[in-house]
């Protein structure tokens, strides 16, 4: 028996129940029905009605009996603004649960919704520390079905809601168990109206959800929790998150380029969507760190840049994928002395002899932007956006390496530009 009660041994694996598959979209009703719900909000996106989906999802709820309230004005990368307005619509109507259709964006702005909706608070009041005021969530949830149509965040299995509090520029968001979705209905065939841009971005989120969590800070290097309460969701690389993380790595080398080039390859988008799936079961458990701890100051302080094809463009903006891939290839050059075996196994899952080496090529094939220079940032930026990654301490403390703020400047620096 190991007595030492100042070391983690202990690996906790929570996720969400998964119906996944061409078609399953179609059996929501059976999962609204299990649960008894009769009257749920629906919660989604402008885009998504304008092309005809959201007039089939509201139509197959409401063939199954259920009552159905429809909230389409979810803004792509949520702020705190957005979520406001989400919580101000639901005021005063008797929903019992949620159907999240759409994107991560969609997903966390239904996971706000019924924390704030279940539990009534100000908004900074469960944000993640120190931006928040880091409040636990106090008990369950109301059911929460979640129905992506991307194949990127991951969000229909994990804990975590992610918003833009504007007026700090940065990114933060609330972490907790009670947040998963109760079940994540994953169907390809969704995923078929996507724009190439948008199936770049949100497939390199979940290469950099991959990478990161299975190079992350191993599970027995963190001190053990001193209840089981207060052990965090992202506990740190093992064993059985590597399983989900090592073959999200695989599909998303194999499959990704062929999903961005042929948007019609069914083969490439079931893979791909699998692999969105996957890494949020790895990073759920085990975490992200640099690269997302960079990622959310970057989308935080855009001033001008739009992507170009992506469904709103109307106001600048860095997808969520984006913001972390530009910062990939410099993180992971720094990460490499803390885990030399992982980065090169992941390296050969990617065809390559380095990590960096295979995200720069990757990132030229999908047409990203070459580094933070073609975001619009300078040198000059690069204090702000250190200031920024340095407050993601939920995240950064699972990096393999420790990161100060004089690395993390020199990591922003090597990120400017790659080729």
């Amino acid at each position: 028996m190991n007595l030492d009660s100042s070391v983690n041994e202990i690996i906790v694996m929570e996720t969400v129940p998964i119906r996944f598959g061409p078609g399953a979209v179609e059996e929501i009703g059976y999962e609204l029905q299990r649960r008894r719900l009769l009257h749920v909000a629906l919660v989604t996106d402008p885009h998504l009605r304008r092309i005809g989906l959201v007039d089939r999802m509201e139509t197959s709820i409401r063939e199954t009996g259920v009552t159905v309230e429809v909230f389409d004005q979810v803004r792509a990368e949520p702020t705190d603004r957005s979520v406001e307005a989400a919580l101000e619509w639901q005021q005063g109507r008797a929903i019992e649960g949620y159907v999240a259709f759409g994107g991560g964006s969609s997903i966390d702005t239904a996971k706000a919704m019924n924390l704030y909706g279940t539990y009534p608070a100000p908004l900074l009041e469960y944000v993640n520390k120190p931006v928040g005021n880091g409040r636990p969530v106090p008990g369950p949830l109301k059911p929460l079905v979640a129905v992506p149509t991307t194949a990127g965040t991951g969000s229909e299995s994990t804990s975590v809601l992610i918003l833009d509090m504007v007026d700090l520029h940065l990114k933060t968001g609330v972490s907790h168990p009670y947040i998963r979705p109760s079940v994540g209905i994953v169907d390809p065939l969704l995923t078929f109206t996507m724009p190439p841009v948008v199936t770049a971005s949100c497939g390199l989120d979940v290469l950099c959800h991959a990478l990161e969590s299975y190079v992350s800070l191993s599970y027995d290097a963190r001190p053990r929790p001193a209840s089981p309460a207060e052990r965090p969701p992202y506990i740190g690389a093992n064993p059985i998150a590597d399983l989900f993380s090592v073959r999200a790595v695989a599909l998303t080398g194999a499959f990704l380029r062929r999903a961005y080039f042929n948007p019609y390859d069914r083969e490439a988008r079931t893979q791909m969507m699998l692999a969105a799936t996957l890494a949020g079961f790895g990073f759920g458990n085990a975490g992200v760190h640099i690269p997302h701890a960079m990622g959310y100051p970057v989308a935080g302080m855009v001033r001008d840049f739009r992507a170009a094809g992506y469904p709103d463009v109307s106001r600048p903006q860095v997808p969520h994928g984006m913001s972390c891939i530009v910062n990939a290839p410099a993180a992971f050059r720094y990460t490499l002395p803390a885990q030399p075996e992982r980065h090169a196994h992941a390296a050969r899952l990617l065809g390559a002899d380095d990590i960096p080496t295979a995200l720069i090529r990757l990132m030229q094939d999908l047409d990203m932007p070459n580094g933070l220079q073609a975001l619009g940032y300078t040198e000059d930026d690069i204090p702000a956006l250190t200031v920024g990654a340095m407050k993601q301490q939920r995240l950064l403390v699972n990096a393999p390496r420790p990161v100060t703020e004089t690395d993390m400047r020199r990591i922003f620096q090597d990120a400017m530009r790659y080729w």
